[in-house]
């Protein structure tokens, strides 16, 4: 008989659904009791405002796979019980991911290491004259594989309205010439976190003869994805960003381009037979299965650690936790909207759908200074830069350049105008509290200014020792 976490997998995942919208607490996550020093004394619980960089880890999801290690082996080829019961799981967890999607039957999910190798992995399956269609809004994720892999890429002026978006996409395959088309859009922002017209811009493409890849690494944890109802050809998310750690990503989609591909990756896993012919050379039949793109033992916990946050945003209600997320958001914008020396940026407007990611920049206040004070004087990790999405800020701040650095590091000193910006985003863990200490520390820092002293190190604002 399997193991009871495994018999409580396969009974959930064929019977869980979403319960109705309610009112509900923020979900429990590793290191919600963290307690960080300040700089001014005393240590304080850390707020977790940074999610749309990594989420942290759902409590559920860590005691699943704790409850699962001891029985880990390897999968697909292996006889023995352990390897045969991870291969269970391993492929049971590829059928989670594709019921929470809502893909097609006919649909394949690979399982890789994050929205960026998704997307790089699309890239290299794209048929020979593929045009590619962006938008400069993209983060780099779903901005760069295209060209990198040599497809002949258009990139798109940032819109400033949804409809624009739409329109602008429709005129450029209009006048696209003949042949095979991807366009590449974002669910959500991961700078203004507002939420694009997906459905629209999916019919637009299908109109001209083009598919659609949706990059929904911030999109799928506040908001359900279905790939049906949306209509779109593929979508790519990272684990990490939906409450699973352990380095796992998904793409999810049509099955033809990556059938007819090259494996991503050459070697175990992903062959069905290699033979040696009486020339000397190698003669290999791969799979056409997801298990072509899978080369090399997979990660087995990353892929059950998805399936496991997966089910666990189901159970919870994605309804009820997207209400919640709203209720915070329209908090923390009255709060900061009391405050003249904050802009909030935005492309499509202050009353634009969004999920829990907003940046925003404080007058007279050096981005990297401001994060940094908020850390170190009141335990509050936010995010500063240019969020691996540059072109979008610049063209949200109005600059034509920016501070040089990974990511938009800047080496500009505190109080020095900056040319990034401040990101705070959170989700599903968040409690109220974290939202109202932010707009108090915010509040205190633009009134009163920092209590310490900063200066610059290897491009980050740091507190002076003291």
């Amino acid at each position: 008989m399997p193991p009871a976490f495994l018999r409580e997998f396969v009974v959930t995942v064929t019977i869980a659904a979403p319960r109705a919208t309610e009112i509900c607490a923020p979900l429990p996550v590793l290191g919600r009791d963290v307690s960080v020093p300040l700089v001014t004394g005393g240590e304080v619980t850390y707020a977790a405002l940074d999610y749309a960089a990594s989420a942290p880890a759902l409590q559920r999801v860590w005691d699943d796979v704790a409850a699962y290690a001891p029985y880990y082996g390897s999968v697909h080829r292996g006889a023995g019980y352990l390897s045969q019961l991870s291969t269970d799981l391993f492929e049971q967890s590829r059928e989670t991911v594709a019921r929470f999607l809502g893909c097609r039957p006919d649909d394949q999910v690979v399982f890789t290491r994050s929205t960026t190798d998704s997307l790089n992995l699309l890239a290299a399956a794209l048929p020979a004259g593929t045009q590619v269609f962006v938008f400069e809004t993209e983060h780099h994720a779903s901005l760069l594989p295209w060209q990198h892999r040599g497809a002949d890429v258009t990139c798109l002026a940032a819109p400033r309205t949804p409809e624009q978006a739409v329109a602008a996409l429709d005129v450029a395959l209009h006048g696209a010439p003949k042949g095979p088309k991807l366009v590449c859009v974002t669910g959500a922002s991961n700078v203004t976190g507002e939420i694009w017209p997906i459905r629209e811009l999916a019919a637009a493409a299908h109109r001209h003869g083009a598919r659609i890849v949706l990059d929904a690494a911030q999109l799928a944890p506040h908001h359900g994805v279905d790939v049906t109802a949306l209509d779109v050809d593929w979508v790519a998310f990272s684990g990490h960003k939906l409450y699973a750690p352990f380095g796992s990503g998904v793409l999810a989609g049509r099955a033809d381009w990556l059938r007819e591909a090259e494996p991503y990756l050459a070697g175990g896993g992903a062959t069905r037979t290699v033979a040696r012919g009486a020339d000397g050379t190698l003669g290999v039949e791969w799979h056409t299965s997801a298990a072509r793109h899978e080369a090399g033992s997979p990660n087995v916990i990353g892929a059950y650690a998805i399936a496991s946050a997966c089910r666990a945003l189901t159970e919870a209600g994605l309804d009820a936790l997207a209400d919640r997320e709203q209720r915070l958001l329209r908090r923390l914008q009255d709060g900061l909207a009391d405050l003249p020396e904050v802009r909030v940026l935005s492309l499509f407007g202050d009353d634009a759908a969004r999920v829990g990611v907003l940046s925003f920049i404080v007058k007279g206040w050096n981005s990297s200074h401001f994060a940094a004070a908020l850390s170190a004087e009141h335990g509050i990790g936010v995010r500063d830069g240019l969020f691996c999405a540059h072109p979008l800020v610049r063209v949200l701040l109005d600059a034509e350049e920016s501070a040089p650095g990974e990511c938009g590091a800047p080496d500009s000193a505190p109080g020095e105008t900056s040319l990034n910006a401040i990101r705070v985003s959170f989700g599903a863990g968040t409690p109220e509290e974290h939202v109202t200490r932010f707009l108090a520390a915010t509040r205190s820092l633009v009134r009163d200014g920092a209590a310490w002293r900063y200066t610059t190190e290897a491009g980050r604002c740091v507190p002076l020792k003291a």
